[in-house]
């Protein structure tokens, strides 16, 4: 079994970097950083549009403290500057660029997966737009739910704690939600893309190791990412830009790993096809 598993490990390792799976990275951190102000802006104009359901600074602040510091730290006045402007309507030419240049991000993790499961997308241009048009609009109904629980849930644990006493022992177990809330969004998300955005068809047996390697390699990423920050001084070697360098470095760790994660799934269906093939 671990003799199975190194050859699986050294097989995704050789094919990410065969498969030039750094430049990769490079490209979802760059498309998703020209993605991620746009998919604000389609968030705000969905979620006033149809549910009249604005973003406070409360809201934000509270959707912040699910993200790493590496990334809330430097875009979070951005971020509030952005989802608390006011926007006409859906119909503008903003809004249709918006939702272009959003889907622009959901097409780069397209193209990694694509290239990690080692196949060739022959669905067309329009298919794969509109699909990933679906998914930024998915995305911003889920972050709108996510944001109203995540500023609901600290009053009922106020209003329960009013009527029932006791509970205040255990509020320190409740308020692990926010990191429960995180995980399932996490894993949700990662079920999706690696199901439904790479050409041909996976089973859920053929996805999972690849994602519960991303989620454990991201959180050890996290962790070993801010224990050295606090060692070392990036304003020394980036000036002004330290904080936005911080942010894209940190990205890139994680668009890295993420790409493994689909090259570990596609050399374990690999060597599970080659050893079935064997024993017929």
């Amino acid at each position: 079994m671990l003799c199975y598993s190194f050859r699986i490990l050294i097989n995704a390792v050789s094919h990410y970097v065969r498969d030039n799976g750094s430049a990769f990275a490079s490209h979802i951190v760059l498309s998703g950083l020209l993605a991620f102000f746009p998919f604000c802006i389609l968030g705000a104009s969905l979620a006033s549009f149809f549910w009249d359901f604005s973003y406070t600074p409360q809201k934000i602040e509270a959707l912040m403290h699910l993200l790493p510091d590496a990334i809330a730290e430097p875009f979070s006045k951005e971020i509030v500057n952005v989802l608390t402007t006011q926007r006409r309507g859906l119909l503008t030419l903003s809004f249709v660029g918006a939702a272009y240049f959003a889907s622009n991000g959901v097409e780069a993790l397209r193209a990694a997966l694509n290239k990690a499961y080692r196949v060739v997308d022959q669905r067309s241009l329009f298919f794969c737009r509109f699909q990933s048009l679906f998914f930024v609009i998915i995305g911003t109904i889920g972050i709108t739910v996510i944001s109203f629980l995540l500023v609901l849930a600290p009053l009922l644990i106020k209003i329960t704690q009013n009527h029932f006493p006791f509970i205040v022992e255990y509020i320190g177990v409740i308020r692990l939600w926010r990191y429960t809330i995180a995980v399932v969004v996490l894993f949700i998300s990662l079920l999706i893309v690696h199901k439904w955005l790479p050409a041909k068809q996976r089973k859920l047996i053929d996805i999972l190791p690849g994602i519960i390697v991303t989620l454990f390699l991201w959180f050890a990423a996290s962790i070993t990412f801010a224990h050295y920050l606090t060692r070392f001084n990036y304003v020394s070697t980036y000036a002004g830009l330290a904080s936005i360098m911080i942010a894209i470095i940190f990205l890139y760790m994680l668009s890295a790993i993420f790409i493994l994660g689909g090259e570990i799934n596609a050399a374990i269906m690999f060597y599970r096809t080659r050893l079935q093939n064997s024993d017929s």
